[in-house]
């Protein structure tokens, strides 16, 4: 084995340049080069540097790559720093890209494993989970640092690259699940659109996920692990008759999180953008060509870089709900309201924005269909629950228990539900009726465009109103308050029915 060691400059980041795209930066590093060796021999380099505060979000290790290799291994460690309360300390996330480029929504990405791994390698026959199996091809690859947060003395890391020479071996033929589980014609399927498996930082596998969702009652799901596509090809054996298995990607940037639900096998949305490099559209429009919707997930979430700042001009629908309900979820819930109120004022009878809800379940104790959304789809096939989504035909409930009931009805005997707009006149009589099981001990809550106007213990609920009183309506129904003057946490929420011409 041959092993060499690189130092950085006083800085830290040895000899280097700044590249400059639009207003996207990235800083390239010292480039790490190897030269051809014999079959079964392993070659290793090591670059230790620093980071300092204010580096790019993403930080470049160029690897000249020599023909006839087999491997290539990465490893990677870096130091925590002691800091006050309230600093922001170390943290380091590391992905690759081999010889054709770094460009953003290029060819080249081969795998991301964010901070969950400290280590991974890339054959042509197999990968670290999270990673692209394929040919070790020769030319420059990228080991892409993302410096995710830098404490104020910098960041120390060492990255370790390590390539076996020899033939390559065979990629396998990648497997995906099928669009169409057996359904039951038009009905109501429950779902989990936010999990995350081994394949990024969760700590399930897709057989235990699925075994998880069965028990939940779960109709459908899809796979969103963080910025990679590497576990799309796994859940065949997973889906069955009885589960539908859609893939995706959670877009994981540093101005927040977006769902991909249910695009085309093997497709891949790149991150490494901001709000104000004006990209956003571009990556989202990748979605919805692929087949997928847009979902802005935990728009509120308080986690580093997880506030959602991109707008929700390209959203097909939003995650109101993320998991376990907290303060953050309820002022997701009432931003997303206020957006129903601005567009029941405007006159449109286009663009409103569905709510759903999600688990981003990870690792035990996070309890996958918790919450789920349960949509009003043609069947259980890709599309169809598709559809049923982006039309807001669905409502969100805490677990499989819980059953909504919700419709607005006509003084002519017109009905309409979840989604849908109930065509009548102004001063026309209205009559709501909402009935609830599976939530003992809640409360029922109707809600409009003026506010929360009728609330009973009772499972069922039954009230009048006019759409000159009321643009939309909609239900939450609520679990007790633990915290006096604030409101309990939800069971369960709907999508409004609007009231008008």
């Amino acid at each position: 084995m041959c092993t060499d060691e690189i130092h950085g400059d006083e800085s830290g980041i040895g000899r280097r340049a700044l590249l400059v795209t639009g207003t996207a930066a990235a800083l390239t590093l010292t480039t790490m080069s190897f030269a051809s060796a014999a079959d079964g021999s392993q070659s290793t380099k090591t670059l230790k540097g620093t980071l300092p505060p204010g580096a790019p979000d993403f930080v470049y290790l160029p690897v000249e790559v020599p023909r006839g290799v087999r491997e290539i291994k990465v490893a990677y460690t870096y130091a925590k720093a002691t800091v006050p309360a309230g600093t922001q300390n170390n943290a380091l996330d590391i992905g690759i890209f081999d010889e054709r480029g770094t460009e953003l929504g290029g060819q080249g990405f081969r795998g991301w494993s964010g901070g969950a791994r400290t280590e991974f390698f890339v054959r042509a026959d197999d990968a670290t989970p999270g990673y692209i199996p394929g040919p070790v091809r020769a030319g420059t690859w990228h080991i892409a640092l993302g410096p995710y947060t830098v404490a104020p003395e910098g960041l120390p890391y060492e990255v370790t690259v390590t390539l076996t020479h020899g033939p390559t071996g065979e990629t396998p033929r990648p497997s995906y699940p099928p669009e169409r589980a057996r359904g039951r014609g038009r009905a109501w399927y429950r779902g989990d659109c936010h999990l995350h498996s081994w394949y990024s930082d969760g700590r399930r596998t897709p057989a235990e996920i699925g075994a998880l969702a069965r028990a939940a009652g779960l109709d459908f799901i899809n796979t969103s692990d963080h910025n990679t596509h590497a576990a799309q090809a796994h859940w065949a054996d997973v889906a069955g008759d009885d589960l539908l298995v859609m893939l995706g990607e959670e877009v994981t940037t540093r101005n927040g999180h977006v769902v991909a639900l249910g695009t085309d096998p093997g497709t891949f949305v790149d991150w490494r953008y901001r709000a104000r490099d004006n990209r956003w559209a571009k990556y989202a429009d990748r979605i919805r060509r692929a087949g997928g919707l847009v979902v802005p997930a935990h728009p509120h979430a308080t986690c580093i870089g997880c506030g959602w700042k991109f707008g929700f001009g390209e959203a097909d629908a939003v995650e109101v709900w993320n998991g376990p309900y907290t303060p953050d979820d309820e002022i997701s819930l009432a931003d997303w309201d206020n957006t129903l109120v601005a567009y029941a004022r405007s006159g449109r009878r286009r663009g409103w924005l569905p709510a759903m809800g999600n688990s981003d379940a990870h690792r035990d104790p996070d309890r996958i269909g918790g919450p789920q959304t349960v949509v009003l789809a043609d069947d259980l096939t890709r599309t169809a629950i598709q559809e049923g989504i982006k039309a807001g035909r669905s409502y969100v409930a805490e677990n499989k228990d819980v059953q909504v009931s919700f419709t607005a009805t006509g003084g002519k005997g017109e009905v309409a539900g979840l989604g849908e707009r109930l065509a009548v006149d102004p001063d026309a009589p209205v009559t709501v009726r909402l009935e609830v099981s599976g939530a003992p001990g809640c409360t029922l809550h109707i809600v409009t465009d003026q506010g929360t106007l009728f609330t009973t213990s009772e499972p069922t609920a039954t009230w009048r109103t006019t759409a000159s009183y009321a643009a939309y309506v909609r239900a939450e129904v609520r679990h007790a308050p633990t915290v006096p003057g604030l409101p309990g946490a939800l069971a369960a929420f709907t999508n409004p029915v609007f009231l008008g011409a």
